[in-house]
């Protein structure tokens, strides 16, 4: 397999795990738009809200980030890019909203999986600050997709290294780096325990070789497809956890994975169910799955 052959499959990995081609929403603002009090209940201001109160206060940069956050949401990629363009216009210096444009950018390209215009973004955003984890996540990406798999690879472990314990996205970020180890034939086993040794940052097991997830032959066959295809493949594969998860059971995380892959599909309302259900198998952990919820904005 060719070297960019390999990278558009793992850049498929991650829409895989989290369907959501590379765009992780881990790596988002935990800020969420503002809700709104009214007669003792929140109502999240809808889009029409946000962008009359962007529009309404043009340089003010968190107005154009909330709409940002909500358009993204609703996967309306290319408005959202088009709104952290007005943040970073009115806030150069913050580096969130430049990483927040380059992932909106990676979104709405429809054929490139790294545009240069969200390459650029993500490399402002370090300029600003060294430590800004979307950046550093999409420009690993960036390298294994132009063929320097070890070189994302170990970016990738430097991020995980950097990661703050019970961080949600921890063990995908492992998942990740596992799965493009292998369709490379890298050994990551040890440099994994290493980049962890320091902290108990990973949930028991999660070192473990994956049992689930996306196969390598799965992703060898998505890396053809189309990006219609693509999303047809990853909502099978949703699909197939939330079979897995009424069958078996499921484990906290999974029913997150399950939640944030309907929120990122646009489907509030089984993402609604998914906390429901996750909230009826799990009562010992209520307050940690309602924050979850809480920060995918499931209401």
């Amino acid at each position: 397999m060719s070297g960019s052959k390999k990278g558009t499959v793992a850049a498929v990995a991650a829409f895989l795990v989290l369907a959501g081609v590379i765009g992780w929403r881990f790596l988002a603002s935990p800020d969420e738009p503002p809700a709104e009090v009214e007669a003792g209940m929140s109502i999240a201001p809808s889009l029409d809200d946000l962008r009359a109160r962007a529009e309404a206060n043009p340089d003010n940069a968190q107005a154009w980030h909330e709409l940002g956050i909500a358009l993204f949401g609703a996967n309306r990629f290319a408005e959202a890019a088009q709104a952290y363009e007005m943040a970073v216009q009115a806030d150069p210096d913050a580096a969130e909203l430049w990483s927040s444009l380059g992932e909106a950018r990676v979104m709405a390209s429809e054929s490139d999986p790294m545009p240069s215009p969200a390459a650029e973004a993500f490399r402002r955003a370090l300029s600003l600050d060294g430590a800004d984890p979307r950046a550093r996540y999409f420009l690993a990406v960036e390298k294994d997709l132009g063929g320097d798999h070890e070189g994302a690879i170990a970016d990738w472990l430097a991020l995980l290294a950097d990661t703050p314990p019970g961080a949600p996205w921890e063990t995908d970020l492992v998942r990740t780096i596992r799965q493009v180890a292998a369709i490379n034939e890298i050994e990551v086993d040890e440099r994994i325990a290493s980049a962890a040794s320091t902290r108990d940052l990973l949930p028991a097991g999660a070192l473990a070789a994956p049992t689930r997830g996306p196969t390598q032959e799965q992703m060898a066959a998505a890396a053809s497809l189309s990006p219609g295809q693509q999303q047809a493949m990853a909502q099978g594969m949703v699909q197939q956890l939330a079979d897995r998860i009424e069958a078996q059971g499921g484990s906290v995380q999974e029913w997150a994975m399950l939640m944030r892959s309907y929120q990122q599909m646009g489907r509030l309302g089984e993402a609604r169910r998914a906390r429901d259900a996750a909230l009826a198998a799990h009562p010992d952990t209520a307050s940690q799955i309602g924050e979850i919820a809480n920060q995918l904005g499931i209401e």
